[in-house]
């Protein structure tokens, strides 16, 4: 139901009244968070216009609302308990509290929200418990060692709730209407550019700049007759190898922490290789393929260099929450990542400079994001409207200057949007193979579908070797969505073919294509 404005007012002016009339019992520590959402928040966000409970019986990927408890933020605290979204696309989180909660005081509610949005790139985001409603600016990077106050933008309490600047103020940002009319993203626009704002994609690719410089130089220093063409190889490699895994560690799809475990002790680099090599065996996907990887197993790396990488991965060092770290913001910091490459000096010194290519183009350009969607929408959505599975099997999705993989990841995420939304309006339950059913008015596609859609449907190509396996980890990374370490230890009981799909044959260096397909991509 929707409300116009004043019925808004008079919504939450009725859960105002109630809650001031039982102040003491809501504030007892007894009454817990479950129970504040149900009689609370719930309706407060419903009164300003959102579907809370789906009534609209939208299928999981257009819901307004998504409950995202589940998810693990470092080892004890956990994701923001709702994600408000419009047309399938996260706007900002909510993390519910107690009222018990002193929120303005607490360190630790405001420290979990922040870490998680920002993450997410997410600009703004709220922690309340009704009683209080605090709302942050998520593009400060967050620390552990943070006051309660770093990123609060503004702070209400519930007897505020009705004054008419304070009803203005949540309504014309946080309301449904307000989000579909660009209040939202005004008032974020308004509070951008404060002294510590850094959005993700910025401090990530920092990180991984120093992890390069960091192997690098250990393995230019510790490995006397290694090539530059096998040092730029192997600390690609192992850095891709890492954040692989550590992404597939907060979605669940590893146990936690088993990096981490790994660094624990001395000999890391032995323990790592052991730990790359029985990935492989799970996902036999080409990422940790040493059949055709003699480089990274022969080296030397000294065990602090890779401490320190692995140790800056988790919490509470590490403000990244992987999980929701979509690859279209790696895409963006890879795209920036390899516009430099390690040179050896003549002493045998590892040196990282900027492509000459890059530095007399400027920099590095990365497409936008709604750029990507635009092109897409307007190529492949037309290219396939209205056709069913079998039609579109045979079409071929070619980037031959693939660079990262931001419009192949693109084109793949609106096929799989496309297939779902096909067979769920298809009868489903028809089409097994293809997708499953874990709720009511909630299915998703089967791993086997989606490596069937990417091995039929994705190609790309590029002049440079270290962009196409950053492509392809970008899509492995994509089938992995809504997996879980259930869903992959039952594939491999089955005996089925390894969990991902190999690449190899879709994406390709231009190098390792035959003279006469070269000569004709360079002509276009």
């Amino acid at each position: 139901m929707t409300y116009t404005k004043e019925e808004a007012k008079q919504r939450i002016k009725e859960l105002v009244e109630r809650f001031r009339y039982n102040l003491d019992v809501y504030k007892k520590s007894s009454y817990n968070e479950a129970q504040v959402r149900i009689e609370f928040i719930n309706p407060f966000f419903v009164a300003l216009g959102w579907d809370v409970s789906n009534k609209q019986g939208f299928a999981e990927q257009y819901k307004e609302v998504i409950y995202e408890d589940v998810i693990k933020v470092g080892r004890s605290t956990r994701a923001p308990d709702y994600s408000f979204r419009i047309g399938g696309q996260r706007k900002f989180f909510v993390e519910a509290k107690k009222p018990a909660v002193n929120i303005k005081e607490d360190v630790s509610p405001a420290y979990q929200l922040r870490r998680y949005a920002w993450s997410a790139k997410l600009p703004l985001s709220v922690v309340t418990d009704f009683e209080e409603f605090s709302v942050f600016d998520c593009r400060i990077k967050p620390n552990p060692n943070d006051k309660s106050s770093v990123g609060r933008i503004t702070y209400y309490t519930f007897d505020e709730y009705l004054d008419s600047d304070t009803f203005d103020a949540i309504y014309d940002v946080f309301s449904k209407e307000a989000v579909l009319k660009g209040g939202f993203d005004k008032y974020a626009e308004s509070t951008k550019g404060k002294k510590g704002t850094t959005e993700v994609d910025s401090e990530f690719l920092k990180e991984i700049e120093s992890w390069r410089e960091l192997l690098a130089k250990n393995i230019a220093l510790r490995n006397p007759d290694v090539s530059i063409y096998e040092l730029n190889y192997a600390v690609q490699k192992i850095i891709d190898r890492i954040i692989f895994l550590r992404i597939c560690e907060d979605r669940a799809i590893e146990p936690y922490g088993q990096l981490q475990t790994q660094a624990e002790g001395g000999d890391v680099y032995t323990h790592l290789l052991n730990h790359f090599k029985l990935a492989e065996s799970k996902y036999d996907s080409g990422i940790f393929d040493f059949d055709s990887d003699g480089i990274t197993p022969a080296l030397t790396i000294d065990d602090k260099v890779l401490k320190t990488i692995i140790q800056d991965l988790y919490y509470p060092k590490s403000p990244y929450e992987f999980s929701v770290l979509g690859v279209e913001i790696l895409g963006n910091v890879y795209e920036q990542f390899l516009g430099k490459v390690i040179r050896l000096t003549a002493g045998h010194q590892a040196k990282v400079e900027t492509k000459p290519e890059v530095k007399k183009a400027g920099g590095v350009y990365y497409t936008p994001q709604y750029i990507v969607e635009y092109i897409v929408e307007n190529t492949v959505g037309k290219l396939i409207a209205g056709k069913t599975p079998e039609e579109i099997a045979p079409i071929k999705i070619l980037d031959p200057a693939c660079g990262s993989g931001s419009f192949l990841i693109g084109a793949y995420t609106y096929l799989l949007r496309y297939h779902l939304d096909w067979y769920v309006s298809n009868k489903p339950k028809k089409y097994k193979e293809a997708v499953f059913q874990v709720r009511e008015n909630e299915w998703y596609l089967t791993t086997a579908e989606k490596k069937r859609i990417l091995l039929d449907n994705i190609f790309g190509v590029d002049i440079d070797p270290q962009a196409v396996e950053v492509t392809k980890m970008s899509l492995l990374l994509k089938v992995l969505e809504h997996e879980s370490r259930e869903s992959i230890d039952q594939q491999m009981k089955l005996g089925l073919e390894g969990v991902l799909p190999n690449l190899d044959s879709n994406t390709k260096c231009l190098f390792q294509l035959p003279t006469r397909l070269c000569f004709s991509l360079s002509k276009r």
